[in-house]
């Protein structure tokens, strides 16, 4: 596992292969890192599926809502048409690219609707740049992201085991 420089910043992600290790850009985009941070601790990312996932761009996830699959109402076509009862996110854009790895807020047109919703880019995707906002990047365990099922919705997706903040972990 990758060094952790800043625990309060660092969110852990158990995939069914593994952890991935991503560190919070909160000095980029705070607002969007608290977010993923509260959420994380109130276990509202734990059972979450990944609802989107295309080979060569990104594996989206973290509809709160309507993506986990541990609960009965689950419904995979709705998974990804929800957010978290928290009010939506105003944009943070910056120059950080949307490189492999990186962290983006998932949104609708309107540029002030991330919620919960995140994705992580496969490969480099500069044409996103300055509209979706990145607010992190996998430091480690990037294989596993690699590995999730793919599918607009998989058949059968897989799923975020566990997601917590690391200064939480080590306690």
């Amino acid at each position: 596992m990758a060094e952790i420089k800043d625990p309060e910043n660092t969110i852990l992600i158990e995939l069914k292969t593994g952890t991935v290790v991503i560190e919070l850009l909160a000095d980029v985009a705070p607002g969007h890192a608290q977010r993923m941070k509260d959420l994380a601790r109130a276990g509202a990312y734990d059972g979450v599926v990944f609802h989107r996932v295309i080979d060569g761009f990104m594996a989206q996830t973290g509809d709160v809502a309507n993506g986990n699959a541990t609960k009965d109402s689950f419904n995979i076509r709705r998974a990804g048409t929800g957010g978290s009862d928290l009010p939506d996110l105003k944009a943070e854009f910056s120059g950080i690219p949307h490189d492999r790895g990186t962290l983006g807020a998932a949104r609708s047109q309107n540029p002030h609707s991330a919620n919960s919703q995140f994705f992580i880019n496969f490969n480099d995707n500069h044409f996103l740049n300055r509209q979706y906002t990145v607010y992190g990047r996998v430091i480690s365990g990037m294989e596993h992201v690699d590995q999730i099922v793919r599918g607009e919705p998989p058949a059968s997706p897989d799923r975020m085991i566990k997601v917590t903040v690391a200064a939480d972990a080590q306690a």
